[in-house]
């Protein structure tokens, strides 16, 4: 889970731990984080923004741009 690996890198630097550990733990956060994003948005693309293009198409584009960063 991130929160507790979010955690443990807090912990770490609390410690004094050796930078290449911690650098390593952030980046374990980071992957989780993007995992969670993307199953996240799978299921937005796959359910809510479905409905919601049939009743509002232009923030349903407005809202993926932004979500893609392109806005």
């Amino acid at each position: 889970m991130a929160i507790g690996s979010i955690a443990k890198v807090s912990e770490m630097i609390d410690d004094a731990r050796y930078c290449p550990e911690i650098i390593q733990q952030i980046d374990s956060v980071v992957g989780l984080l993007h995992s969670a994003r993307k199953e996240l948005l799978k299921g937005h693309l796959e359910s809510c923004l479905i409905e919601r293009l049939k009743t509002n198409k232009e923030e349903s584009i407005k809202e993926l741009l932004k979500i893609y960063n392109m806005q």
